[in-house]
């Protein structure tokens, strides 16, 4: 099957995650989604790919035994089922062959991929790119990957006189509400050196840090009083978590900051007078500056609790860990074989630390360092996402590359 065709008939199951089905801990939290782990079984079994788990949880492990003679490192690449919920119709995929200017993705709706909105297409010019009919996210984040992977592994079993150690698939549900799928994978099940996920966006992106990513609640507890006779007796919780956040460093928040710059995000906050929330996001990519930030957040908490008589309850959590974290070096192997791939095909690396977070990172801290290659789609979460084809053959070729490679040593 032609990678166009696999990713495209991918597109037309419908795997939008339920967030709320997620928060009530059911997985996968979109039953399609085992509807699209059940067809790319069947296409892997199609294949001859004999070691094939689909777990309970929708957690589908696909292995191609090395064909090699000595031991060479196993590799895994990882994927996931789900789509995001900004979105929740159908996808209606369709295949332009693009000449220049703007695509319309909806003549009756008037719905255009405009060229002076998104300058890069001018790239693509003579490349076939795959788009929505603007009502509708095209899904390739991450149906890309998929479909890059299922290619290469189509492409080993077709062609076994190509040297390769083990290679593992893996494709995991409801990336997209908290890595859930990720956190739920028993890494044992997967057992490689390394790997790699598929979920960035341009031809030539290579992510291999991210954030280190925490959570704050703090509870304030005030004391309510009727305002009549509130004088001496009214302590309101929300002026205290006002104080709280104008003693938070100027600066350092989502709104200005950028590349490596880390902050603190208050994302929520809600109560009355006797009792607030707040929720803060934690984020910063060096380790240590990490900690700090934690530690800032503690200690001012207890220092006002000192003046408060108590009034603070403050729980901070780690969500993610930075994949740097666990790869340590420019030239440890994850690093160095996917930019040899690049090189070798001629697609020039475009390295840059992801504000955010995503499979590899947990996937990562459960022993499997794991980088994020390129699927080559555009405009993820949008009515406006677009895959240019020669971009998602390339993610496969990369896949392919890099078993060759580490098939040579």
């Amino acid at each position: 099957m032609e990678i166009l065709e696999r990713f495209l008939n991918y597109t037309k199951i419908n795997t939008t995650t339920n967030r709320e089905n997620g928060a009530n801990g059911i997985m996968p939290s979109n039953p399609t989604e085992l509807t699209l782990a059940k067809a790319i079984k069947a296409e892997l079994e199609a294949m001859g790919v004999k070691d094939i788990l689909l777990s309970d949880k929708t957690i589908l492990i696909a292995k191609l035994p090395s064909n090699l003679d000595h031991k060479v490192p196993s590799v895994s690449f990882f994927a996931h089922l789900d789509t995001s919920a900004e979105q929740t119709n159908d996808t209606k995929a369709q295949v332009v062959k693009y000449s220049g200017g703007d695509i319309c993705l909806n003549k009756e709706l008037e719905i255009y991929l405009k060229q002076s909105e998104f300058s890069e297409l001018a790239n693509y010019v003579g490349d076939e790119i795959i788009v929505t009919d603007g009502t509708s996210l095209l899904g390739a984040d991450d149906k890309a990957a998929i479909a890059a992977i299922v290619n290469a592994f189509e492409y080993f079993c077709t062609h076994p006189e190509i040297k390769h150690g083990e290679i593992v698939a893996c494709f995991v549900p409801d990336e997209e509400q908290g890595l859930r799928g990720a956190k739920a994978l028993d890494t044992a099940l997967v057992s490689t050196d390394f790997g790699y996920c598929l979920d960035c966006c341009e031809i030539g992106e290579f992510i291999y840090e991210n954030w280190n990513a925490g959570d704050c609640v703090l509870t304030f507890k005030g004391q309510s009083a009727h305002p009549m006779n509130a004088k001496g007796k009214l302590v309101n919780s929300l002026l205290l978590a006002h104080k709280f956040i104008s003693l938070l460093p100027n600066g350092e928040a989502p709104e200005y900051t950028e590349n490596k710059e880390g902050y603190y995000w208050v994302k929520e906050l809600s109560g009355n007078s006797a009792k607030t929330v707040l929720k803060l996001d934690i984020r910063e990519f060096d380790e240590a500056k990490y900690h700090e930030r934690k530690a800032f957040l503690q200690n001012l908490a207890d220092g006002l609790n000192k003046i408060w008589d108590n009034r603070i309850d403050i729980k901070i959590s780690d969500r993610y860990e930075n994949v740097y974290n666990y790869l340590k070096d420019e030239n440890a192997p994850a690093i160095r074989y996917a930019k040899q791939a690049y090189e070798n095909l001629g697609i020039t690396p475009k390295i840059k630390p992801m504000r955010g977070g995503y499979d590899g990172a947990v996937i990562s801290a459960k022993g499997i360092p794991c980088p994020n290659i390129f699927t080559g789609a555009h405009n993820f979460h949008s009515i406006y996402e677009y895959l240019p084809l020669n971009s998602l053959k390339a993610a496969s070729d990369v896949i392919k590359q890099i078993v060759t490679l580490v098939a040579k040593g």
